[in-house]
């Protein structure tokens, strides 16, 4: 019983440790949905087959995507396909998909900032 204890523990401990704040449902200011990565918000928006990513300060106000790098995994079903992202003006990382995203597609971004530091978040 005390070894299904630590490892319970454990498990939950680990999720937390790794866990990243999020936002939920939260819309940013383009109507996509909010996630703290890499120390910033991240604002996911999707049409047709290109993926944008609207980098935000802590007010959800644009912030400076200069350095910023990353890509998305778009998942849905069995279909998977990964998309680099690339700067797309001053605030906004952009990346194409080979076709149209379906509703209700699963995007995991890897997102890493100017100063080097990274992160992972699910939308």
């Amino acid at each position: 019983m005390k070894k299904i204890l630590i490892l319970a523990f454990a498990i939950l401990w680990a999720g937390a440790a790794t866990a990243q704040h999020t936002h939920g449902s939260t819309k940013g200011p383009n109507g996509g949905v909010v996630q703290d990565v890499a120390g910033v918000h991240a604002e996911l928006v999707m049409a047709g087959n290109t993926v944008t990513i609207n980098i935000l300060d802590e007010n959800n106000r644009p912030a400076a995507a200069k350095g910023f790098s990353g890509s998305v995994l778009i998942v849905s079903g069995s279909a998977r396909e990964s998309v680099p992202l690339a700067a797309s003006g001053d605030n906004a990382l952009k990346g194409e998909a080979r076709s149209a995203i379906p509703a209700g597609a699963t995007v995991t971004l890897v997102l890493k900032n100017a100063t080097g530091k990274s992160g992972q978040v699910k939308f």
